[in-house]
């Protein structure tokens, strides 16, 4: 439900699309969240771009009927993102090639759409919620210049990642930086989505741990998160839990040994497993890093909500947020009733 509000005001509703669900957010200038709403990114009567649509048009209308104004739309999507054309050039899990995702919600909507990649959006938050400047402004006295040189790690339905290297988010030649997912760690191993074998998603991924823990004949979980609480008494639990710290550490020990990161930020879902997931991936990557120290290892501040507190960033590209909004929203977020759009 929307909270009431006795003057128009301006709210941006920011978007974060998963390869399961669709959460939505009406946010307005401060931070405050007016209005949420969460759907299924795919059911018998939708596919994922009619999903953003139904999450945008029940946020427009409720902020609407409560007086305010939307003055943008800020998503943050998985895929080859090209933020400049607002295009999605390829996302598997959405099924998306060359959609032109900015263009078809403008038209719809008759307001400013900003598109982003999930993980990198997701590290805008973060940034900024420790106090980094968006879009180019100072950073504040509190800043963590860790921050700077850095790999966010988004962990739900896949495995992405953003690179963070001198305070510049990293997009790559095609826009394609950061696909920590598709490293292949596991030679001739799992089937992964994108048709590879032994990527990095095919084995750590909350989708991908259930997945493989059913598969094994466990029954004693689930969900991801009930399978990281029994670990201490479920040896199925705990042998996929291994396999996907195995196939993280692969890939954060050979991208640490490239790009030297200071802080390695685990976000996503997967992250609320806290240190039954921090403790023992820092000890897998410090086993490969021998020859040198291993970067802080962390969880997400944000956790799940770094993609929509992002697009509520992106949302506001003409009134930049600071820190004090970042840390806003998600209080606000975590606080705020959470409804289902309308088909």
């Amino acid at each position: 439900m929307i909270h009431p509000h006795h003057s128009a005001l301006d709210v941006v509703i920011a978007i974060d699309i998963g390869g399961t669900t669709v959460k939505g957010a009406a946010v307005d200038a401060a931070g405050t969240v007016l209005a949420r709403q969460t759907t299924s990114t795919f059911d018998a009567e939708r596919d994922a771009y009619a999903s953003v649509v139904a999450i945008a048009r029940q946020l427009v209308d409720e902020a609407a009927a409560a007086g305010y104004t939307t003055a943008g739309i800020g998503i943050a999507t998985p895929g080859l993102v090209d933020p400049a054309s607002g295009t999605v050039r390829f996302a598997a899990n959405l099924g998306w090639d060359a959609f032109p995702l900015r263009g078809l919600l403008e038209a719809e909507f008759q307001v400013a759409v900003y598109v982003g990649h999930d993980a990198r959006t997701a590290a805008l938050a973060e940034r900024v919620a420790h106090g980094a400047g968006a879009s180019g402004t100072e950073a504040s006295a509190s800043y963590d210049p860790a921050y700077d040189n850095a790999l966010i790690v988004p962990i739900g339905t896949g495995v992405s990642s953003a690179v963070v290297t001198g305070g510049v988010l990293v997009e790559g030649a095609t826009g394609a930086a950061g696909e920590l997912g598709h490293m292949q760690v596991v030679p001739n191993g799992a089937l992964c989505t994108c048709g590879q074998h032994g990527c990095i998603e095919a084995y750590a991924s909350g989708t991908t741990i259930l997945e493989r823990y059913l598969e094994r004949g466990g029954t004693t979980a689930s969900s991801t998160q009930e399978i990281a609480s029994v670990l201490d008494t479920d040896p199925v639990a705990a042998r996929v839990w291994a396999d996907a710290v195995d196939a993280l550490a692969i890939g954060l020990a050979g991208i640490t040994a490239v790009l030297d990161p200071a802080v390695i930020v685990i976000g996503g879902g997967v992250s609320a497993a806290g240190d039954t997931l921090i403790d023992p991936l820092h000890e897998a990557v410090s086993a490969r890093l021998g020859w040198r120290s291993t970067p802080r290892i962390e969880q997400s501040a944000l956790g799940a909500l770094g993609g929509l507190i992002g697009a509520a960033i992106l949302g506001w590209a003409d009134r930049v947020p600071d820190a004090g909004f970042a840390r806003q929203t998600l209080r606000s977020l975590s606080s705020a009733p959470q409804g289902a759009a309308d088909a």
